[in-house]
């Protein structure tokens, strides 16, 4: 799945508003497809762009419509930043497709988002509300400006105590000796540098991070939306795994084609992957790509993804390997065709998280209620059930309720974590502080989860799913997980209706088994595995 950006300043006034906007993921559907009807307080355009639009609501506040984000402009501050683009002029270079990544970036002014970001729209506006200031707050525990005012803006350390990951931390483990391989194209030209200020910003342990491109490069173009969204994938991914999991080494390998629908640039991620395996570079792929069944469903398609399943098969059973894969971000379906401009009427899952060899990684939505936090499912968490794999072995142990759904298919995603770009981590990309969704961001969660399990257990876990099942059904389940009983991922966008899947206790096609518990998680999970 093509990953690309549109990095939008949008100019309602040259003089006056703004509202700007990094939008890094796969293949959101035309706005025609995604806004609802006039509701509430809200006014729709009969007819709105592919990429946004312009409106004014009963109440007289002019909303703009931008790359799926209904937008109330706030800053007077005028916006003549030669680096960026105006809208009207990017607009002739985008395509209605875009990546896996979702983001939400405020940069250089604020903007209030009317409706959640990504996954499908609510009806009406929620404000926002901003925390008093604590002195005795640090660095270590506050985002940056502008994203301080948002209660549900993590820094790695808030983050790794969300999940019980810091109690890890605290006893020294840190991934320390385990490799992390991420799977991209192109990468980023500012990988290193906007690391390194992320690091310095945190307190975290510098690190190097390894490029290895064994099928060549091509120059960067900022020019190309698929360049761009990629390179926001990479430093996404990166930051992540390295918040997670600091001491742990990170192997990009990056491809010199745009992986998009269908077979495009998936038989170069596949040599990427056996490269890696060859020439020993990490026992871990965190995998943030996708592509939709229904593009794969030919005999091209049918051929390749059998090639991946036998080779995911070997390495992960035979040779160590665990693969992380998200689940998508359009809910229960996804594309229909292979230029991404439709979403498919039916129930859709993708590829490789399909694959029972692959770990597949939904989506939550995880507030900040002190003293503790409240997690629900993300709209966006792609789910559902495999046409491509029957059920494994792992999977038929559960009761007959989730049986009846099963119908002898795979079933997606095995476990979740935090995918809404409104209750995000932190990220430094592209020289500004930001907060991204989708399941790209909770997929490299859940490689930092394995690289500290690998660190404890002192060996590499290899194909964890088996043991996942075993615990999510054992007594103490709840110990492991945080389980997600609210929410769905039912599509309704315009003209797309796709009934989706509920959160409800034990596993379900939304979340999973849900998110971690990590300390206990991962010593129930090595015993498991015994």
């Amino acid at each position: 799945m093509s990953l690309t950006a549109a990095l939008t300043a949008y100019h309602l006034n040259r003089r006056e508003r703004i509202c700007t906007f990094v939008h890094v993921g796969k293949h959101l559907t035309s706005i025609q497809e995604r806004i609802e009807p006039t509701q509430g307080s809200r006014e729709v355009p009969s007819k709105i762009g592919v990429l946004g639009g312009v409106v004014y609501n009963r109440n007289a506040e002019l909303l703009t419509y931008i790359l799926g984000v209904w937008c109330r402009p706030c800053s007077t501050t005028p916006f003549y930043n030669k680096g960026e683009r105006t809208i009207m002029r990017f607009m002739q270079n985008l395509q209605p497709r875009y990546p896996l990544l979702i983001v939400l970036l405020v940069l250089l002014a604020a903007c209030s988002p009317i409706d959640s970001i990504g996954g499908n729209p609510t009806p009406t506006a929620t404000p926002k509300p901003k925390p008093t200031h604590d002195p005795t707050r640090t660095t270590l525990e506050v985002c940056p400006a502008p994203l301080d005012s948002n209660p549900n803006c993590y820094t790695p350390r808030a983050f790794r105590q969300a999940y019980d990951v810091e109690a890890l931390t605290e006893q020294g483990f840190t991934g320390k000796g385990q490799t992390v391989i991420d799977i991209v194209s192109y990468g980023s030209p500012t990988l290193q540098q906007d690391m390194d200020v992320f690091d310095k910003q945190f307190g975290l342990p510098p690190i190097t991070i390894q490029v290895v491109s064994p099928l060549g490069t091509v120059p960067y173009d900022p020019n190309k939306k698929d360049m761009t969204g990629w390179a926001g994938e990479t430093e996404l991914d990166v930051q992540i795994i390295h918040a997670i999991a600091p001491d742990a080494h990170i192997v990009v390998m990056t491809s010199p084609v745009d992986e998009t629908e269908g077979t495009i640039g998936l038989p170069e991620f596949l040599k990427l992957e056996q490269y890696a395996v060859a020439h020993h570079l990490g026992q871990i792929f965190s995998q943030s790509y996708v592509a939709s069944e229904a593009t794969l469903a030919g005999s091209a398609g049918q051929k390749l993804v059998k090639t991946f399943a036998d080779f995911y098969k070997q390495i992960t059973t035979q040779q160590g390997f665990t693969i992380v894969s998200g689940s998508g971000d359009n809910g229960a379906t996804d594309w229909a065709n292979i230029a991404a401009t439709k979403l498919s009427p039916r129930p859709t899952v993708n590829f490789p998280a399909d694959v029972p060899w692959v770990t597949a990684v939904g989506g939550t939505t995880l507030r900040n209620t002190p003293p503790t936090y409240d997690e629900s499912a993300w709209s966006g968490s792609g789910g559902g059930m495999s046409t491509f794999f029957a059920e494994p072995a792992f999977q038929k142990s559960m009761p007959s309720s989730v049986q009846s759904e099963l119908a002898g298919h795979r079933g997606l995603p095995d476990i979740a974590g935090d995918a809404n770009p409104e209750t995000a981590m932190v990220n430094y990309i592209f020289g500004h502080w930001t907060q991204i969704g989708g399941t790209s961001a909770s997929t490299p969660f859940w490689a930092g989860i394995v690289a500290i399990a690998n660190q404890v257990a002192g060996h590499s876990l290899g194909f964890i799913n088996p043991a996942l099942y075993k615990l999510g059904a054992s007594p103490n389940a709840q110990k492991d997980f945080r389980d997600i009983i609210n929410g769905s991922n039912n599509v309704d966008n315009g003209n797309i209706h796709v009934k989706g899947f509920q959160a409800v206790q034990g596993w379900d096609a939304v979340t999973g088994w849900g998110s971690p518990r990590a300390s206990q998680f991962i010593s129930d999970l090595i015993a498991a595995m015994k």
